[in-house]
């Protein structure tokens, strides 16, 4: 049952109430209330999981694009430090979803913020589509860090959100945009003058991504990957040598591709693919500690005073 009820003006108020998501354990009741305005959808209730909008700074093939996200905070008052979540090249698939909202619940209780975006659906990219072209993943790498840029602008344009302390995590094809987005050069480019983000987590991500065995970061970056990953073989990783911010890199010897994805361990375009909890559960507890180690003075003077 969903009820909608609409304001017309300079904006639209937009309440969807009792609405039951269905995911992989069982579903929720749920209720969402967004505020729809030209540029951007700003948040009037965002305790729960809350469906928010923004315009995308680049086109698509000539086209306006609205980015669809989830938005989720902790109870209380803000300001929160925040983070933005990038999904693979699979797009919100059941797994994926699935994943990141665990992903984002954990934050939560860490007292993150968490913007969860969408490139693909607004798109209308098939899901999976990109996964096996080489051009397609070129091309997303381009317009979602464009993307990345437009969510840290978007969190830190909210009242409740710390504009001085938003972080990335990214899977996959997101984790090489996170590579991307840490690169002085792209901090350069896609900051608009404003505070870029405090650092950066890349999952198995393509470490092609760089560019180049030596790079210049802008932004620290933790890289997690999968010792049994043979789509993006994580030891590029290793052999980067960054300067220019704290740059470490994990990998987990029994752990596949999309290892944070509740999967049985499968072929998927040919390349392994499959869940390991020790892994999951490690990379949250190392990338929650690498953010709170990168959080503005300030800030985590804040976060060990309400421990």
């Amino acid at each position: 049952m969903i009820d909608i009820a609409l304001k017309i003006g300079k904006s639209v108020q937009v309440k969807i109430a009792s609405m039951k998501v269905e995911g992989l354990k069982g579903h929720l009741l749920v209720t969402f209330f967004c505020s729809f305005s030209a540029l951007a959808f700003p948040v009037k209730s965002v305790n729960a999981e809350t469906l928010v909008k923004f315009v995308a700074s680049g086109s698509f093939e000539s086209s306006e694009v609205l980015l669809h996200a989830k938005l989720y905070k902790p109870m209380g008052e803000g300001k929160f430090p925040a983070v933005v979540l990038m999904h693979g090249c699979g797009g919100w698939q059941p797994s994926v979803e699935y994943s990141l909202k665990s992903h984002a619940k954990y934050l939560v209780k860490q007292g993150y913020a968490v913007l969860n975006v969408d490139s693909f659906g607004p798109r209308h990219i098939v899901s999976g589509k990109t996964c096996g072209s080489y051009q397609l993943l070129r091309e997303a790498r381009k317009y979602r860090t464009s993307d990345a840029f437009d969510a840290l602008h978007y969190l830190q344009a909210q009242s409740f959100v710390d504009p001085d302390n938003v972080f990335l995590m990214g899977q996959s094809n997101g984790g090489s945009v996170a590579i991307i987005s840490s690169k002085e050069s792209t901090e350069r480019n896609y900051g608009a003058g404003a505070p870029g983000f405090r650092a950066i987590a890349a999952y198995y991500p393509w470490c092609g991504a760089f560019g180049g065995s030596r790079v210049t970061l802008g932004t620290p970056l933790i890289v997690f990957g999968g010792g049994q990953d043979d789509w993006v073989p994580p030891e590029g990783c290793e052999r980067v040598r960054a300067s220019g911010a704290d740059y470490q890199v994990h990998i987990y010897p029994d752990a596949a591709h999309s290892f944070d994805l509740e999967i049985m361990k499968q072929r998927y375009y040919g390349n392994l693919v499959g869940y390991s909890k020790s892994a999951t559960q490690d990379s949250r507890v190392k990338m929650t500690a690498f953010f709170n180690r990168h959080l503005t003075p300030e800030r985590n003077r804040i976060r060990l005073s309400r421990q």
